[in-house]
Parts: C-alpha cells; sequence; structure tokens
C-alpha cells in the first residue's frame, strides 16, 4: 500500500508539493510516485536507517540550555524540497546581487561613507550598531572582500514568492548538514537519485578552500600555496561537528586559541615539530572573543595580537572583522537602498516588509499591533530574542513593549509571514510543515553558491520557528535540471 496524502491538510499555504488538492507540481511528480512505491512499512524502515546513520556520524548540535544533555542529533526528514533549475536561477542571481551589494556597503562604510553622506541610511543608524567596529575603519581588507561567506535565509510567502529574511555575514552555520543531508539521502534512497538530474553539493569544501586560498594577505610569503586553518571556539561550541567536518573536508588544520601565538606581528600554529605560519584563518569565534587586547579582555578563545597582524597584512580573517553591522537587522531593512545605491538596479529578491521601531510612525504603529506582528531583537540569532505575536501571551506582549521603549534602536517587526509548507513525515503520517531555505554563498575570485542550501523544517504542528534550537529539523534540498 502507497503512502496515503488523501487527507493531506494544504491549509492557507503554498506548499511546495501540491498546487491543489490531488494535482501535484510537475518537479514532484517522480518523487510522488516513488515515495508512493515505497509503502508505509518501508518508509518507516528507511527513516530508521537514516535516524541510525546520523548518530553513528555523530552529526550532532548542541543545545545550551538544554538540562537533559547538551548533544543533540539534528532531526532529519526524508522527504527533500525540490526546487525546479529555473526557478534556481532567478534565486541564484538574486543572492550574486545581494552579496555583491553587502560588500560593497561594507567596504564604503569603513571607508568614505557615502551612503550615510548621501542620506540614504541615517547616520545613527551605524553610530549605534553593535558590530560596527572603529578598529577597521580606513583598513583595506585583502581582495576588497569582506563578507566571504555568507548564509541568506529565504522564506516563501502564501504566493510562492521568495523573500529575504535575514542575511548572516559573520559565522553563518549549518552547511554540513547540507552536505551530510545528502550523503545520508543516497544512502538510504538510492533510487531516487537515479530518477531525477539532481545537481551535486560534495564540491562545497573544495569550493571554500579555493576562496580561502584566494584572499591572501597582503605579505604572505607563499601566495601561491598559503597556510590555511580554521580556528573554532572548541568542542562545547553549538557547531563544533561542523568546524571539525569543514577542516576535514578542506584538509586543513583545525585549531583553538590556545593552539596560535602571534610574534613579531605574524601569526604561528604550535605544532610538535616548532612553530608554523598561519596566513588565512576561517574563523568561527565572534568579533567579541577573537583578541582580547582589543575587544573583550575576559576572552579566552581568541588569540592575543592577532588583530594587530590583520591590520599588519600578515594574516586574512574569513568572515573580516566588522562585517556583524551587514546583519545587524536594523541594517536589513536599508539592504535594498544598498542594492539601488551601489548596483543601480532594483532587488530580484525583496525583503520582508519591516518596521523599525527607532523611527516614531514606527513605533506606534508596532505597540499598537503587538499581537499580530514577529517582533525581532536586532542582534540575536537561533530563534532567541523573538516575540511571535499571534502565538504568545498578553504577559509576553507587555515584556516586549517594556523592551522597545526602553531601546528602540534594537527592535524590528515585521507581519507575521506564512511560510511556505512542505509534506514532512512525522510519526509515520505525512503531513505538511513550515520551511526556510539557507543557501550558502561563497565571495572569492568569483562568486559560487551550493545548489539548493539547507531547508529547514519547523517539525513542531504549527510552529513557524525553524531553527534546530527551538525544535526543528533539516531535509535534503534538491536543485533539479529537466530531463
Amino acid at each position: 500500500m502507497g503512502l496515503n496524502f488523501e487527507n493531506y491538510d494544504l491549509g492557507d499555504f503554498f506548499d511546495e508539493m501540491w498546487e491543489a488538492p490531488g494535482r501535484v507540481r510537475p518537479h514532484y511528480g517522480k518523487l510522488l510516485t516513488r515515495f508512493d512505491e515505497l509503502g508505509e512499512e518501508e518508509l518507516r524502515r528507511k527513516v530508521q536507517l537514516a535516524t541510525q546513520t546520523f548518530l553513528n556520524q555523530g552529526i550532532t548540535f548542541t543545545v545550551y540550555s538544554d538540562n537533559e544533555g547538551t548533544e543533540r542529533i539534528m532531526p532529519f526528514d526524508p522527504m527533500p524540497r525540490i526546487i525546479p533549475a529555473d526557478e534556481w536561477e532567478r534565486i541564484e542571481r538574486g543572492l550574486v546581487q545581494r552579496i555583491t551589494a553587502l560588500n560593497l556597503f561594507l567596504k564604503d562604510i569603513y571607508h568614505e561613507q557615502r551612503i550615510v553622506k548621501e542620506g540614504h541610511i541615517p547616520e545613527e543608524v551605524v553610530r549605534s550598531a553593535r558590530h560596527f567596529r572603529p578598529e577597521m575603519v580606513g583598513f583595506d581588507v585583502p581582495k576588497d572582500v569582506y563578507i566571504h561567506i555568507c548564509g541568506t535565509d529565504l522564506i516563501r510567502d502564501r504566493d510562492g514568492r521568495y523573500l529575504v529574511l535575514e542575511d548572516n555575514g559573520r559565522c553563518p552555520s549549518g552547511v554540513s548538514y547540507v552536505l551530510e543531508n545528502r550523503e545520508v539521502m543516497k544512502r538510504v534512497f538510492p533510487r531516487l537519485f537515479a530518477r531525477h538530474k539532481v545537481r551535486p553539493v560534495s564540491h562545497y569544501g573544495q569550493e571554500l578552500l579555493t576562496l580561502l586560498r584566494f584572499v591572501v594577505p597582503k605579505h604572505c610569503p607563499h601566495p601561491s600555496e598559503p597556510a590555511v586553518a580554521l580556528l573554532t571556539p572548541g568542542i562545547y561550541n553549538s557547531a563544533y561537528f561542523e568546524h571539525s567536518f569543514l577542516a576535514r573536508a578542506m584538509g586543513i588544520e583545525i585549531v583553538v586559541g590556545g593552539d596560535l601565538v602571534v610574534r613579531d606581528d605574524i601569526v604561528y600554529m604550535k605544532t610538535t615539530k616548532g612553530l608554523q605560519r598561519v596566513d588565512v584563518i576561517y574563523r568561527r569565534i565572534d568579533d567579541d572573543f577573537l583578541d582580547p587586547e582589543v575587544f573583550r579582555a575576559d576572552s579566552v578563545l581568541g588569540v592575543p595580537g592577532i588583530m594587530r597582524a590583520y591590520r599588519k597584512g600578515n594574516v586574512t580573517l574569513a568572515n573580516a572583522i566588522g562585517t556583524g553591522i551587514a546583519d545587524d537587522k536594523v541594517m536589513y531593512y536599508f539592504v535594498p537602498r544598498m542594492v539601488e545605491f551601489y548596483l543601480g538596479q532594483e532587488p530580484i529578491l525583496g525583503n520582508v516588509p519591516t518596521f523599525l521601531s527607532m523611527f516614531e510612525e514606527d513605533r506606534r504603529y508596532i505597540l499598537d499591533h503587538i499581537p499580530e506582528l514577529v517582533i525581532k531583537s536586532a542582534n540575536e540569532s537561533g530563534g532567541y530574542g523573538m516575540l511571535i505575536g499571534p502565538h504568545a501571551t498578553k504577559e509576553q506582549h507587555e515584556k516586549f513593549r517594556q523592551a522597545i521603549l526602553a531601546d528602540p534602536r534594537n527592535y524590528i517587526a515585521q507581519p507575521t509571514i506564512s511560510l511556505s509548507r512542505s509534506p514532512s513525515v512525522c510519526d509515520g503520517t505525512i503531513e505538511g510543515r513550515h520551511i526556510d531555505l539557507r543557501p550558502y554563498i561563497l565571495y572569492g575570485e568569483k562568486i559560487s553558491i551550493i545548489p539548493g542550501g539547507l531547508t529547514r523544517v519547523a517539525l513542531r504542528k504549527g510552529s513557524l520557528v525553524v531553527n534546530s534550537s527551538q525544535g526543528g529539523g533539516s531535509k535534503d534540498t534538491w536543485v533539479v535540471d529537466e530531463d
């Protein structure tokens, strides 16, 4: 007996698989046939096999607030999300446009600040941004690239339009799950890949290494063969699995702050053969903890003096220091203006409509409509510092009201978007669950984007929160070429 979609509820949402009850979207036709052939028992067996594979390979993440134990397996939904090639081509063009504008913005904001002087972004927005780094003013980063690796979160509204929810330009995580999800799917559902022309994602590690080798510092002694390392906060970091995974994929050393030392403004790695120079560092540590001589003096995660080495042109940091201003949620509001100002183009991918509580008129609207809005703190991530008005209590509404009044610069509000849904396997049945999409963009000699990216799934029924730390999971994402 095949899978039963007769009782599948489309709801009042854009469904990735179904155009209407009983009418599947063309690019999902073969998948539906194959899953129908499987039947419920075989599907259940394959789900168990996938879960066991994740467990055996240690594919985990850490939840800091979990009292029962920090390590968890990323919940995996075996129903892949499919994006046809023509749809992906538009997404890709929009992402290239966006990261180009963001890099131009960062260069401008740390040099001439034309966009501020010409009145397109208020000076107070920049001046009050938590992640604006005065230490970067006037400093020319290698190859003029600030955001080397970006994870831009996309959603689809009720009409199926792709909108940018936020840009992650500091230390975006999750790409290891993209690569591991694909490997598990190929192992558990090999016949699916025989029926579809799915674009590969396995080259990501090599593309990332090529990018890191391209952005060599000015005074690199061996520019054709720079020494590259990945700097991690350590094994207790929530994304440590990913850090070690990517270091292995690139064939580079993974180090913690204590493994590095700065001598004469040059960064060295401690090895059994003595000190070895490091030229490029893919750092997975936030600015605040990177150099206790410059930022937080109490940090034991970073490397004293690394900022001096950086400014002297002896080491490259990816992403650059100070990129956090670009993914400040208030700055997000102005990205369409950046596209128009720096590129003279209309944005291909739009923003979600956004209100800034720092503007008096917007603030009045927000305070009058808290129960209807999603309210976000400007610099939180992972689903924290956020209120989903329709699902919150009156006490929570009041808490955010007071927070907005106390610090208007720190909050934005957006209408509650009906995220698209995708069929998901939930306790042996197929039900619609809300999803988003995080493609990963690499900005080096050229801009490359991994086909598809990470589709995160809000596995709790009715939930709009897809973050793994808040009960979300993920599924494989296919960009499929037509026959």
